[in-house]
């Protein structure tokens, strides 16, 4: 019963991009919206995609993604959409497809996991020859319980952890522009004072480390799995200048960007940078 791994891998979109009009999807589809928006058929309408929103479509399913301008919840204007996706099919994951009710379109309160799942099952793809597609075949699994498992507990989530874990997701969503804590605080209805004790209590970091977290991730993802220079990475990850990236990412790793890029160019590892998730 092993599954097939058909297309895997990160996208992201800073110019207009649409798919072929309802496209009627032949396999599964999984898509996790990693930063910016975009549009996409979600039960028989288009609609708005958020950071956090994993999108999740079976064969026969109506696929259509848009990216376009769109203004944030900073009244900004821009064209930005970051996304992790699979496209799969196999017996296994027809089984277990009906095992429970799949929404298309499902927010997710906390996905590091899938993400290192997803970074594990892209790296071993691009081997090509040497593929264990045995390996892939259980990285897979392990993704869609995962899967499974995220969804169980965003449903599950109340109160005070309901509302960092919305403030977390804002931060996830806006780290790379700029936001202030205000910013935060108001997205959940709360004072400033409160916003800020109540996500170092869930969290134990302050709401601007965890948005510096993310921006050394996001540069990270782009050196790994983009062609942009290393100056377009500092301004699209949120540090506005290459001075500024190059000083926080050597305080951090010990070593420069352009170093790390070398390195993994040449396939050499031993940084923390080598081994640093999405966020914590």
């Amino acid at each position: 019963m092993l599954s097939q791994i058909l297309s895997c891998g990160y996208s992201y979109h800073s110019q207009r991009f649409q798919t072929g009009h309802n496209d009627v999807m032949r396999a599964y589809l999984f898509r996790l919206q990693t930063e910016g928006y975009c549009q996409a058929m979600v039960n028989g309408a288009m609609t708005r995609i958020e950071t956090g929103d994993l999108l999740l479509y079976q064969p026969g399913d109506i696929y259509d993604l848009r990216v376009d301008e769109h203004t944030n919840k900073l009244r900004q204007t821009l064209i930005s959409s970051g996304d992790y996706y699979i496209i799969c099919k196999g017996e296994w994951l027809e089984a277990w497809w009906r095992k429970s009710k799949k929404p298309q379109k499902v927010r997710i309160a906390a996905y590091e996991k899938l993400l290192i799942l997803w970074r594990q099952i892209i790296l071993e793809k691009r081997r090509i020859e040497d593929e264990n597609k045995e390996l892939s075949d259980y990285l897979l699994r392990a993704l869609c319980l995962h899967i499974d498992r995220a969804v169980t507990e965003t449903r599950t989530l109340h109160g005070s952890s309901f509302l960092a874990s919305r403030m977390k997701s804002f931060i996830e969503e806006h780290a790379i522009l700029p936001f202030k804590i205000d910013d935060v605080a108001a997205h959940v209805g709360l004072s400033v004072s409160r916003a800020v004790h109540l996500f170092k209590e869930c969290f134990g970091k302050t709401m601007i480390q965890y948005a510096l977290e993310i921006r050394l991730s996001t540069s990270i993802e782009r050196m790994n799995y983009s062609s942009m220079t290393l100056e377009q990475i500092a301004e699209t990850s949120g540090f506005g200048s290459y001075t500024y990236f190059h000083r926080v990412f050597r305080e951090k790793y010990g070593i420069s960007p352009k170093e790390f890029r070398l390195q993994q160019a040449r396939g050499v590892g031993g940084t923390d940078a080598d081994r640093s998730g999405h966020n914590e």
